[in-house]
């Protein structure tokens, strides 16, 4: 099993040494440690940590938005562990990006596998995110192609087919996806007429 880096946030600099001990019994090499007031962006950056572990009594306004800081420029599995068990702060923080929430420290023997579900858990969000993605953009295309064919189909007289094979003959002449060409057809009609 090798070990995880971890980059550890920790608002408590008493209490470190202890958590840094049972991080380590649980093959956790702390690549760095800080505190919730540090520029956390700047510290992932640097780093690169394979999780990062934030150890607090409760989350603070400012520490939750730094962790949402976090996630939409440089995302990572976070595993948060608290004390404070209220519902909304446990939202506020998987809203923020955090994959688990524990309540009752860090022991080293749940540790290891709390944080590899946690980055199992944030690499199939990522997956499904890139799968929303590659969707919304599929079909932003086809929206644009039923429209551009719409226009041709019109302009030029010719059934869907044809249009279609307009299109494409287009996309393959000049090595661009049918998108594209979509694109440029419905951008010309627009300069010509504004009705479109």
């Amino acid at each position: 099993m090798n070990p995880l880096n971890v980059l550890l946030v920790d608002d408590r600099v008493e209490r470190r040494a202890a958590v840094l001990d049972q991080l380590e019994s649980a093959n956790c090499r702390v690549i760095a440690a800080v505190g919730p007031d540090d520029d956390l962006l700047r510290t992932v950056r640097q780093y690169k940590p394979d999780v990062v572990i934030i150890d607090i009594d409760s989350p603070s306004r400012d520490t939750l938005e730094s962790l949402r800081c976090v996630q939409s420029s440089l995302p990572h599995p976070m595993v948060m562990f608290s004390q404070d068990d209220q519902g909304q702060t446990i939202r506020s923080a998987v809203e923020a990006g955090v994959c688990a929430y524990i309540v009752d420290g860090i022991s080293a023997k749940r540790v290891r596998p709390i944080l590899e579900a946690a980055m199992a858990r944030f690499e199939r969000y990522r997956d499904l995110e890139s799968e929303l993605q590659r969707a919304r953009s599929q079909l932003a295309d086809r929206k644009l192609i039923e429209r551009a064919k719409g226009i041709l189909m019109a302009q030029r007289g010719v059934d869907e087919e044809a249009a279609y094979k307009l299109m494409r003959k287009a996309a393959m002449d000049r090595n661009r996806k049918l998108a594209d060409i979509a694109d440029g057809i419905i951008a010309t009609a627009e300069m010509f007429d504004g009705s479109l």
